[in-house]
């Protein structure tokens, strides 16, 4: 798939860690909670998700993902979580500098240098 802006990538990841899925429903006002942001920026961000077919919303109704829009979120929140985790327990950085800093990180890396670095940090057992 191709890449999205980073404040969609951020829906979607989001809508993932509040444990949205194809068949569990995420309402607004917690995404809006979770990001920081007001209910009509996530409306508006929705709206846009809606578009590329990657959310679903029957009106004013709760945001559910479509297969493409969990596959993409899942793998923006593992990418995160990879990174904080590496950059928390291996580096030595401070949680939540390693979680601002991984958020950066994660919208930067491409798909094959990020499947590169996975593949090292197996090979190393971390």
């Amino acid at each position: 798939m191709e890449k999205m802006s980073k404040s969609h990538e951020d829906y979607l990841g989001a809508i993932v860690m509040l444990g949205g899925t194809t068949e569990v429903s995420v309402r607004s006002v917690d995404i809006a909670n979770k990001m920081g942001v007001s209910k009509a920026s996530v409306n508006k961000a929705v709206t846009a998700l809606k578009e590329k077919a990657l959310a679903e919303q029957p009106y004013y109704g709760d945001v559910t993902l479509t297969e493409a829009g969990f596959a993409y979120g899942t793998a923006i929140y593992e990418r995160h979580c990879m990174l904080s985790k590496f950059l928390n327990k291996e580096l030595g950085i401070p949680a939540d500098v390693a979680e601002s800093e991984a958020c950066l990180m994660e919208h930067a890396i491409s798909d094959d240098s990020f499947e590169k670095w996975r593949a090292y940090i197996k090979k190393l057992d971390l």
